[in-house]
């Protein structure tokens, strides 16, 4: 798969291509950009809003998630300054019969918040939480009190000045820390060989640190929409831990550690054949180098046989080897995307060059190879904020579909190999037949699962709809592998093929040594044509995953909260029906 020669091309003169480098890169950094507020004219507020909360900025804004897939031009978006204005948008959007979606920085895939073909004059009201839901305050040493519009960015550098931290972390920093706990977003972090978990750490989401949190939610005392705070160990809050946007959390209380310092060296000589070889082999593998640091994600590009592959350990002195690394963000060839590959991906989009695939993936490969040598950034070491974060808005914007499989932590080098094995089989027999369904990455991560005794709280509540929730049947999983696969929006055959990679993983870990769940944020239940479609998937195999009463609980308790259902759209009706 490194013949960077594809047949069956189209003969094509690329000096007649209109998709210019400089054009790609204004799309992107579109894309990357703030969302536009223009400021609401009162008269068209008072018609189009009546009795709107006094005091509330309104504004007239667009959607975009990450990839630009689904957008929704000109709705309106308000920014609450607290709580109690949170409070007033919420109750008007009940007796106006309007929907209300938390926005953040928009850094997801799914439509958990607005879906696709939402009109302009849809009563959807976005409430911006970025803006005003930014504080941050030590509630002891081993706690802080956050707004969830704060981002992860900022959560760690506060953090890292009070010498706290977390154990792992998404890579993305413009993440806000709501968006984040909705969807129980994660790092990749296993206990290494003679390593216990520091107290205040977890191997699990960022949503098993949650001490409590304050959300806005129905009260029927009052017969309005209040704002009521949930502890860790009632029943409740297990629904509102990973809540999908079916709540408007405001606050959370989060338990975190001591820092710690990290390395992270990157290798890119390890063949793919070696890495994810099957269990028993001798050699470099993914499982090898999981035991010896417990942090590893590796990285393979398209139509490559050497994947990027990261390692982090913890090392409380810098490594005689090591750059010391004072901020995040320490490998920019990766986040300004180089000149020829975004000539290439601009080219492969305008002119429907797909067949380049295979040069995309080299060039990527490239890229990486000699950015880590000429950056010096291969071996880097530094508080953990500085290597855990490491992705910016202005990276190349791909889709990701996503699933976790829990298992063991013996049977990772099996998971790992069955599916890449797989995966490259079928790309290759769509390559043979000319089609070309993923130009981008497979990324592949381990974690921990969700276990509430790490936050020390007396009958702390498992979050219930957490990827990472630990199987009753199954009590021996104890450890979940991330698998991503990543490709340009709009590719040809994308669908199909994400549907067999889908397909392989739910018919392969059903429940018996290993168990599929979906990566809420990003894609799945593909049909051959769509992402998000498959009904069976929708409505019987992601409930079937957490088992009957776990998600007839978390439905019930998020629709006792919600029981009008301000906190919902047309995909989460159907996904909670």
């Amino acid at each position: 798969m490194t013949d960077r020669s594809v047949s069956n091309r189209p003969s094509e003169d690329s000096s007649d291509s209109s998709w210019s480098r400089r054009g790609f890169l204004r799309s992107a950094a579109a894309l990357a950009a703030v969302p536009v507020l223009v400021a609401a004219d009162p008269a068209v507020a008072a018609e189009e809003l009546p009795d709107f909360p006094a005091g509330v900025a309104l504004y007239r804004s667009a959607y975009r998630n990450w990839v630009g897939e689904i957008t929704a031009d000109g709705l309106w978006a308000c920014a609450p300054e607290d709580g109690e204005q949170a409070v007033a948008v919420v109750n008007w959007a009940w007796r106006h019969g309007w929907a209300v979606r938390a926005r953040g920085s928009s850094h997801g895939w799914s439509p958990l918040t607005v879906t696709e073909g939402t009109a302009s004059d849809a009563p959807v009201l976005l409430v911006d939480t970025a803006s005003h839901f930014t504080h941050l305050a030590l509630e002891s040493g081993s706690s802080v009190r956050s707004g969830t519009g704060v981002t992860l960015e900022a959560l760690l550098t506060y953090l890292e000045e009070h010498a706290l931290g977390v154990t792992a972390a998404p890579a993305p920093g413009d993440l806000t820390l709501g968006g984040a706990l909705a969807v129980d977003a994660h790092g990749t972090a296993v206990p290494a060989k003679g390593e216990r978990r520091l107290p205040g750490h977890t191997y699990g989401s960022l949503s098993n640190l949650v001490l409590s949190l304050t959300a806005v939610v129905w009260d029927e005392d009052r017969g309005a929409y209040a704002l009521r705070t949930f502890r860790r160990d009632e029943a409740d809050c297990a629904a509102l831990l990973t809540h999908l946007g079916r709540a408007l959390v405001v606050e959370v209380v989060l338990r975190v550690g001591a820092n710690t310092n990290l390395r992270c060296v990157s290798r890119v000589d390890i063949p793919a054949g070696e890495l994810f070889a099957a269990p028993g082999d001798d050699g470099r593998t993914f499982a090898s180098f999981l035991e010896e640091a417990g942090r590893v994600e590796a990285i393979w590009f398209a139509f490559t046989e050497f994947p990027w592959l990261k390692v982090w350990s913890v090392s409380p002195t810098r490594p005689l080897t090591s750059r010391r690394v004072t901020s995040p963000y320490n490998y920019p060839f990766s986040d300004n995307v180089p000149t020829l590959v975004a000539d290439l991906a601009g080219r492969m989009v305008s002119d429907a060059a797909w067949y380049l695939a295979p040069v995309l993936g080299n060039a990527q490969y490239d890229a990486a190879a000699l950015g880590l040598v000429t950056t010096l950034s291969a071996d880097i070491w530094g508080p953990s904020k500085n290597t855990l974060l490491y992705l910016k808005p202005t990276t190349l914007r791909v889709t990701a579909n996503g699933y976790a499989v829990l298992t063991t932590r013996d049977q990772v080098q099996r998971v790992v190999a069955e599916f890449t094995s797989y995966y490259r089989e079928r790309l290759t027999a769509y390559a043979a037949r000319g089609r070309f369904p993923v130009n981008g990455t497979v990324e592949i991560r381990v974690t921990g699962l969700d276990e509430p005794g790490d936050v020390a709280v007396d009958q702390a509540r498992t979050p219930l709809l957490s990827a990472l929730r630990p199987s009753e049947a199954h009590p021996e999983w104890d450890t979940a592998v991330w698998l991503d696969v990543l490709t340009l929006p709009g590719t040809p055959y994308a669908e199909m093929f994400l549907r067999e990679i889908e397909r392989f993983l739910l018919d392969t870990y059903d429940g018996g040594h290993a168990l599929t769940r979906v990566e809420w944020s990003k894609g799945w239940a593909y049909t051959d044509e769509a992402v998000w479609s498959d009904e069976e998937v929708l409505g019987t195999v992601v409930p079937a995953s957490f088992g009957e009463s776990v998600w007839g609980q978390a439905a019930g308790t998020l629709d006792r909260l919600d029981p009008h259902r301000v906190f919902g759209n047309g995909f989460l009706d159907r996904l909670f029906r």
